[in-house]
């Protein structure tokens, strides 16, 4: 038994739950999202009277003004808004919650840790593809889009993590992420870095991604198996294989597992290209190069 159970105060409780039922009924209902965030990172940043004042006509400074208008996600840009391929009508959704998912983070309410994984619990529910039951989802983890990721049963995702779904991300049941970790789906050409190739990572049933280690796009973490920490998977771990080291190797199969997991000295197989998500660009999409060179060159 590695935790014990902590309960909030009676009241505390109480106004937690019906601010969470709330929110999830707002969201859930046919109002717009867009305005169900602003409405809520208002309250939350503890600026309704300033927000008030200026929607009546009042003064507010040119930074009490960019404030407020940041609540409102149609305000602001993230990075996955500028990704060429993106599906833009599920990010259209997805950017909005996005945006309720960060700001809340920003908040001094995140640090109470009994509110702040049911509320990011449910709006899993209306951000992912999928999210399973008794999920644990803590503080400053960011999200290429959010809604071509699938969580299990009973994960935990600590401190600090990336999860990139710029091409699809699954995480089973039972999964446990540390902090720092960085999961990819997407990886660039090492000649030409804008193009961009998604795969679907894949984070097997009761596998652990220990500290600060990486994940490559379209890598199969194993059913039980470990990425030890700082490691850096780049191809597909076995079943119950614990792999360390840059790049990860497996060092060991975990103890009672070694009936069923593939030998260790075996010749792993490898299926990450069978992976790969191919995507279409509209015709008329301009190309774009931020380091501004010249691609097109002989």
């Amino acid at each position: 038994m590695t935790k014990r159970h902590v309960s909030l105060p009676a009241d505390a409780e109480e106004g937690l739950r019906t601010f969470i039922d709330e929110v999830d009924r707002r969201l859930s209902s046919d109002e717009s999202t867009c305005e169900v965030v602003e409405d809520v990172l208002i309250d939350l940043h503890g600026d309704r009277d300033a927000y008030e004042r200026w929607q009546t006509g009042g003064d507010v400074s040119p930074a009490e003004r960019v404030r407020l208008q940041g609540y409102d996600p149609c305000n602001s840009t993230l990075e996955s808004e500028y990704y060429a391929e993106k599906d833009e009508d599920a990010f259209e959704q997805s950017k909005h919650l996005q945006w309720l998912w960060r700001q809340f983070d920003a908040t001094p309410m995140a640090d109470n840790v009994e509110f702040a994984l049911r509320f990011r619990r449910m709006l899993a529910d209306h951000l992912f593809e999928s999210c399973g039951e008794n999920c644990r989802f803590f503080k400053g983890i960011s999200f290429t889009y959010g809604h071509n990721i699938s969580v299990g049963d009973n994960v935990v995702v600590h401190d600090d993590v990336h999860l990139d779904d710029r091409g699809k991300l699954t995480i089973g049941d039972r999964v446990s992420i540390s902090d720092g970790v960085h999961i990819y789906s997407h990886d660039h050409d090492i000649v030409d870095q804008t193009e961009v190739e998604n795969f679907h990572t894949i984070i097997g049933d009761d596998a652990r991604v220990t500290y600060d280690a990486m994940v490559r796009a379209g890598v199969r973490v194993g059913e039980n198996a470990v990425v030890g920490a700082r490691g850096v998977a780049q191809s597909d771990i076995p079943d119950h294989h614990v792999a360390v080291g840059m790049p990860a190797k497996s060092v060991r199969v975990k103890p009672g597992f070694e009936d069923v997991a593939e030998p260790l000295d075996a010749d792993h197989a490898d299926d990450r290209e069978s992976r790969r998500i191919p995507y279409d660009l509209p015709n008329d999409i301009r190309r774009f190069d931020e380091f501004q060179r010249d691609l097109d060159r002989s």
